[in-house]
């Protein structure tokens, strides 16, 4: 299962970026693997007692089996009607044409959309700042004097900037066409996109999303089926073991996707703390508030399942209940401050209708201090929060400081960025991300070690170590950085080999 979900499955969107050829081994290898791990799956039920009538692992399995098959299913159809597209209006018949339709390479719709997956952009662009100046697409021959100017060089290492973002290696590239507005300096000399229907967009958003997502299915199946080999997370255990799975591998996962942002991902949005090249994509700050919102607003609920109606609230649930509120409207504010509307609204309190204002540079970043805020505060009160034996109180505060820290990192990287925000559409990569998306990482697998079952076997055992236990969760999130830099590094890999080499340019 882990071959299936965190080797093949990343192998096939990285491969189905670039409209590699070796996209439907990589798929075969997806399924194989998935159904020889249902098999010995089935074969170990058979030798084992049955300790989870009822289980969902089965169930949830199979449905991300079945969420897989539609989404193969959609792409069949597309390459049966890309090659039944070609069959009619080819004018040639010939192997390399007839395979260049089935891979969709030749699809005026998808030219550049290479990114349904992982996102890695295929845009043939210039390989270098003398390919501008040649292309053909700006002529300053009218202007002789002007290539020697400061203006000039200075606009064509601008658009040399832009155009060398396609080649990075680590840059997630666009979801739905490779062309972008170029910097300020050529505003007026950019190309119009090809027009796509709205509903075409959501298609192709909601399939990718939907592909990505398959991964973090993946890793629920992973940790649902340690639960099973292990026989824990029964009885009276239920209910906070399954809180501190699904809350930590959320954390987790958090802190895996800001790693992902600080090596490129999204860098074509906006996402990786660089400029963004184009509009009309919502910022990382938004996604994040409404992720914080959407999981307030279940929590908020979900504390009372194991109460009967008539009980009244304990302490720890008014505890949990009041983090769940803080989720929830915090989460909202965090929305509302990425709302375009209302900051202009905002803005109208301090300038007259009539008046033509110059934006200053920090509007083209969000700094949204919000979901840093609520990640900080939920560390800190959760280092404070009060359990039965001191071994646990050392362990959440372990992770409730690893929390705190990496919000903290966030702070200093907005700080950095206020103070000079960044001018390149190339991902900036600033460090404080890198640590603080290691400490979040790093929280989330302590968030879940630290459920009651564990945390009373290891005392037992006189395992109540809390070095132990720092050390593993730091031992894994390393394994589990190391894989997603991996990935990001196949995608740029193959990216080099299916486009030309790339010239880049020093800024110093």
């Amino acid at each position: 299962m882990s071959l299936a979900f965190f080797v093949f499955l990343p192998m096939g969107m990285a491969l189905r970026s670039v409209k590699h050829s070796l996209h439907g081994v990589a798929v075969f290898a997806f399924y194989a693997s998935f159904f020889v791990a249902c098999a010995a799956s089935s074969v170990y039920k058979k030798f084992t007692p049955d300790m989870y009538p009822n289980a969902s692992h089965a169930r949830h399995g199979y449905s991300v089996l079945v969420v897989a098959l539609a989404l193969t299913l959609v792409d069949t159809l597309g390459a049966l009607h890309r090659i039944i597209t070609f069959a009619r209006t080819a004018k040639y018949y010939t192997l390399k044409g007839f395979g260049k339709a089935l891979l969709g390479r030749e699809d005026p719709d998808s030219k550049g959309s290479d990114a349904e997956y992982i996102g890695l952009i295929t845009s043939e662009e210039p390989d270098s700042i003398e390919d501008v100046k040649g292309s053909g697409r700006h002529s300053y021959d009218d202007h002789p004097d002007s290539h020697n100017s400061p203006a000039f060089n200075h606009g064509n290492t601008e658009q040399w900037a832009n155009h060398v973002r396609s080649h990075s290696t680590l840059s997630d590239g666009t979801l739905f066409s490779p062309a972008s507005p170029h910097s300020d300096v050529f505003h007026d000399t950019h190309f119009p996109l090809p027009r796509i229907s709205l509903l075409r967009r959501i298609g192709r958003a909601a399939f990718a999303t939907t592909e990505r997502a398959l991964v973090f299915a993946g890793f629920g199946l992973f940790l649902t089926g340690i639960v099973i080999y292990t026989g824990g997370c029964r009885q009276t255990y239920l209910n906070v073991c399954l809180a501190h799975l699904i809350k930590g591998g959320i954390f987790w996962s958090y802190g895996l996707i800001t790693f992902a942002r600080f090596l490129g991902l999204g860098a074509e949005r906006g996402w990786a703390w660089n400029r963004s090249p184009t509009s009309g994509y919502p910022t990382a700050e938004f996604l994040e508030s409404f992720l914080i919102f959407f999981y307030g607003i279940t929590n908020t609920w979900m504390e009372r399942f194991d109460a009967n109606p008539d009980d009244p609230y304990t302490t720890k649930q008014m505890q949990h209940i009041g983090i769940a509120v803080m989720f929830w409207f915090a989460g909202l504010v965090g929305m509302a401050l990425e709302s375009k509307r209302i900051r202009k609204w905002l803005a109208a309190l301090a300038v007259n209708t009539s008046e033509t204002v110059t934006e200053p540079a920090t509007y083209s970043s969000s700094f949204n201090p919000f979901p840093a805020l609520v990640i900080g505060v939920t560390g800190a009160v959760m280092a404070a929060h009060f359990q039965t034996y001191l071994f646990q109180v050392q362990i959440h505060a372990l992770w409730g400081n690893l929390l705190l820290a990496s919000s903290v990192l966030r702070c200093l990287t907005y700080f950095f960025l206020w103070v000079a925000p960044p001018q390149s559409t190339l991902p900036s990569r600033p460090p404080t991300e890198a640590l603080g998306s290691f400490f979040l990482a790093c929280g989330g697998v302590s968030f879940i070690f630290s459920t009651e079952e564990v945390t009373i076997a290891a005392m037992r055992r006189g395992r109540d170590d809390i070095m132990l236990f720092a050390v593993a969760a730091v031992a894994i999130t390393c394994v589990a950085f190391c894989w997603t830099i991996s990935v990001v590094a196949f995608q740029g890999w193959l990216k080099t080999r299916t486009k030309p080499a790339v010239s880049y340019h020093s800024a110093a």
